[in-house]
């Protein structure tokens, strides 16, 4: 480490006298993940489901074989 540091890495943690400190179960919900883009994944989902029906129409539907997965 630098030596700019070296008169306050032994320092104790500061306490606030104004604000009282976060309960765990708090401070962990300000970490969670959250949907950013809120309908975001049904519009993936509803967009690949017109195109596998899309893709049907087009090509027919046939039952996969054994083989399909060695090609």
């Amino acid at each position: 480490m630098t030596d700019s540091y070296e008169d306050i890495l032994n320092l104790p943690r500061p306490v606030s006298g104004r604000h009282p400190r976060m309960p765990k179960e708090d401070r962990a919900a300000q970490f969670a993940p959250f949907s950013a883009l809120s309908g975001y994944e049904d519009a993936i989902r509803e967009a690949a489901k017109q195109a596998e029906e899309s893709a049907r129409n087009e090509y027919g539907t046939r039952p996969l074989s054994d083989n399909d997965d060695k090609i």
